[in-house]
């Protein structure tokens, strides 16, 4: 008579049995949650700095229109006045006023930054000063020199 061995029957199994690929799935989920916050931390640094790029632009095209209206003797502090109630309405605390002294004149615009505006420290394209004087905490300035 033939004698059968007793070898157990080996276990075949889809995947590894030892565990190792629970292992894998939980640092593929890491490794999506961290890049899907880094996406999302830089959609937002870069609507911020859109929106203050903006604000910087409404005010340069508002401290342009206050220089021509100066320039115009008749009706400057009256021009003066509407760019100044515009300045209001498009910036947050918005002010536009012209500061001169000899021929050479600087159509300031101030407004008041947002709360989540990036600090200005980390504002790429702000300049240093607004017009020779530095803007106080919490605004942000734009000036146009001009010659009346």
């Amino acid at each position: 008579m033939r004698r059968l061995s007793r070898r157990p029957k080996p276990r075949y199994c889809a995947f590894t049995c030892d565990g190792s690929s629970l292992i894998e799935v939980m640092l593929a989920v890491a490794l999506m949650a961290v890049t899907a916050l880094g996406l999302i931390a830089g959609q937002l640094w870069t609507a911020r700095e859109a929106h203050a790029t903006a604000l910087r632009e409404h005010a340069a095209w508002i401290a342009d229109s206050v220089a021509e209206a100066t320039c115009a003797p008749a009706t400057s502090d009256a021009a003066i006045r509407q760019w100044n109630a515009r300045a209001a309405a498009l910036l947050p605390h918005g002010q536009a006023s012209v500061e001169g002294s000899g021929g050479l004149s600087a159509a300031r615009v101030t407004w008041v930054a947002p709360r989540d505006m990036p600090p200005a420290d980390n504002i790429i394209d702000k300049p240093e000063s607004c017009g020779g004087a530095d803007a106080p905490a919490g605004l942000s300035c734009v000036a146009l020199a001009f010659a009346k």
